[in-house]
């Protein structure tokens, strides 16, 4: 059964996007109150007090500026600046289950760090994410549960955080040698 993309995120699934897209004329304060009000319609009612706080609270959390709430969604950002703010998303919204297409292209050292402290601020709670990336080096702030590896469209093996250690250490070629040498591999 296919649903439609507002009503998978009612329910609970949030995408970040490898290039997270410009929005001219909707600030960052509208769309998150907007999208806090259709997540948890029904569940609770958004109070513009409580949410403000909430709001400036995670924008500290994840150090965006609090000018942000005014500018248009990712407008004019850095690219660190677009994947704090889908994070930023993420806090707000609560999602039970998060697909994060390589939010790690493109950071640096500190953005890098800042977008791993949010995700792992929601595993606190009873939160699940596929995390699809090309780099160990976002896997060294959020741990794993568990590594898979996609080959030609199929995950050809899994394992635990040793095999991103593994993976590493013999590179992709070790995969090819293993499951065929024509297609590109993806962490």
């Amino acid at each position: 059964m296919e649903i439609e993309p507002h009503e998978r995120a009612r329910l609970g699934l949030f995408l970040a996007f490898q290039y997270p897209v410009e929005v001219s004329g909707v600030t960052v304060g509208r769309f998150l109150r907007r999208a806090v009000e259709i997540r948890f319609e029904g569940e609770k009612e958004v109070r513009t007090k409580s949410f403000l706080k909430d709001l400036r609270e995670a924008m500290d959390f994840m150090e965006i500026d609090q000018q942000f709430i005014n500018r248009y969604l990712n407008e004019g950002f850095s690219g660190g600046e677009k994947k704090r703010m889908e994070i930023l998303q993420m806090l707000m919204l609560q999602p039970q289950f998060s697909i994060l297409d390589e939010t790690d292209s493109g950071l640096d050292i500190d953005a890098l760090s800042i977008v791993a402290r949010g995700v792992n601020k929601l595993r606190e709670r009873d939160f699940g994410a596929l995390i699809i990336t090309h780099y160990q080096r976002i896997l060294d702030h959020i741990k794993p549960d568990f590594v898979h590896i996609m080959y030609q469209g199929r995950v050809v093996t899994s394992g635990g955080g040793e095999l991103v250690t593994e993976l590493e250490k013999r590179g992709y070629d070790w995969v090819r040698a293993q499951y065929g040498k024509e297609e590109e591999v993806h962490e």
